[in-house]
């Protein structure tokens, strides 16, 4: 009776062990494959990052080459913006990017 006993004790942790187990396997894979979305979006955002670097270099040559040519062509520029305000098209602003707006093409 004492064996049974210790016998349906073993059972009924066995059940137990098991439970968790598959708890503990469905747990994993649900991680892994959040963790593989995850993976593929950063692969994605990386790429993404890498052509808004390509065309942000690019806009900013072409911007360098406009430049260049606007100082060689226009003569004395007049300093006071009020008088002449297409001195505000020469200043020197970066080149700003909206994530809504992307890739819409």
């Amino acid at each position: 009776m004492r064996k049974q006993k210790h016998l349906d004790g073993l059972t009924a942790q066995v059940g137990q062990l098991r439970k968790e187990n598959s708890q503990i396997l469905t747990s994993f894979t649900l991680t892994m494959q959040r963790f593989f979305a995850v993976q593929a979006e950063n692969c994605v955002l990386r790429t993404q990052m890498v052509e808004l670097s390509n065309r942000l270099q690019s806009l900013n040559e072409i911007l360098h080459c406009l430049r260049a040519k606007d100082s060689i062509s226009s003569g004395p520029m007049i300093n006071d913006n009020f008088i002449n305000p297409w001195n505000l098209m020469r200043m020197n602003q970066p080149i700003m990017a909206s994530a809504e707006n992307m890739f819409q093409y």
